[in-house]
Order: C-alpha cells, then structure tokens, then sequence
C-alpha cells in the first residue's frame, strides 16, 4: 500500500511539472550604442522591400509587446527611432533523433535469434525547429543604427505564436545597456 501510494504521489509531481509550461532558452547576443533612453521614446517599423507582406505584419505585432516592455512607444506620425524585426524558423533534425532506428537489427531472446527488418517511416518522431529573431533599432532622421540585437532558439515548441513574442523579449532583455557578449536568456512560457 505504500508502496503504491508513493508511485501515485511521484506521478503526480511529474504531471504538475509538465503543466507549469515550458523553458525556452535563447542564446542572445545585443550590442548599443544608446547609454540611455530619451524622452519621448517613439518608433515607427521600417520594411525592407522584401518585407511587403502580411506575415510580417504579424511579425511586427509580435515584437510589439516586447518594445513597448523596454520602454518604446510606438508613432508612427512622429517616430525619434525606426524598429526593424526579422525572424526565421526552420524545421530541423532532432538532436536526439536516431537516425538508425527502425532499419532493422539482430535479437537474442531467450529462446533463439532473430534478425528483423523495420520501415524508416515507422516512428513518431517529435518536431524539432531552428528559430532565430533580430531587431535593429535605427535613429531618425540620420538613420544611424544605435541598437542591434539577435535571439535563438532550438527545440521542439512548436506554436511560433508563442515562442517568437518570448524570443523578441529575450532579445530585448537589458534594453538599452545590455550585458556585453553572448548571454543565455531563459523565459518560462505557456504557464
């Protein structure tokens, strides 16, 4: 009875972990050339020709939250700074992916041998994404750059809507005098 009832208490606290959310780790690294932030902190996105899309757009609203967290505020009659954002996701191999696994094998049991052949495509394999995002802050009217900063991420998350406005808050992290060289920013989301 006991016994079984640690085993319940054990399940337990691992099932409430994984409802805490999840860790995303950025890598991060920003550089400034601002000591301070002025009065009147304003800015208006700026898009590359490129950029002439609605999913950036959506980008845009991404990074909003974030920029208005660091104190920005965006006017896009009368900006003092330009805010230019980019992102890239990528699907990639996982790092723990075995790329062997289900080709087939030899097993011993304890009645005899075997030799088995699998189909690669047999598995689930959990999606793995690559996810890089980067704003550049330019002074107007000299459109002098004075900010620039990168965030990355690699892991299974998967909704963008999500980890793409917490990478844009790393990336902000410091914001306008950040720690020198690359950093890692740990953000608890999906809480």
């Amino acid at each position: 009875m006991k016994f079984s009832l640690g085993i319940a208490c054990a399940a337990a606290v691992l099932l409430s972990g994984c409802a805490t959310g999840y860790l995303l780790d950025n890598n991060v690294q920003s550089f400034s050339n601002l000591t301070a932030l002025p009065a009147q902190p304003t800015y208006r996105f700026e898009r590359l020709p490129s950029q002439q899309d609605p999913a950036q757009v959506q980008l845009e609203a991404m990074a909003d939250g974030a920029l208005h967290s660091a104190g920005l505020r965006r006017d896009d009659a009368n900006p003092r700074y330009s805010v230019q954002v980019g992102a890239q996701v990528q699907r990639v191999l996982s790092p723990w992916s075995n790329p062997w696994e289900g080709w087939g094998g030899i097993g011993i049991g304890h009645r005899g041998v075997g030799l088995g052949f699998g189909f690669p495509f047999g598995r689930l394999e959990s999606p793995w994404y690559q996810r890089d995002v980067a704003l550049i802050i330019r002074e107007l009217p000299s459109n002098r750059p004075v900010y620039e900063t990168r965030a990355a991420n690699a892991g299974p998350w998967v909704d963008n809507r999500t980890a793409l406005p917490a990478m844009f808050h790393a990336a902000l992290q410091g914001f306008p005098t950040p720690p020198a060289g690359p950093r890692r920013v740990d953000l608890q989301i999906g809480r």
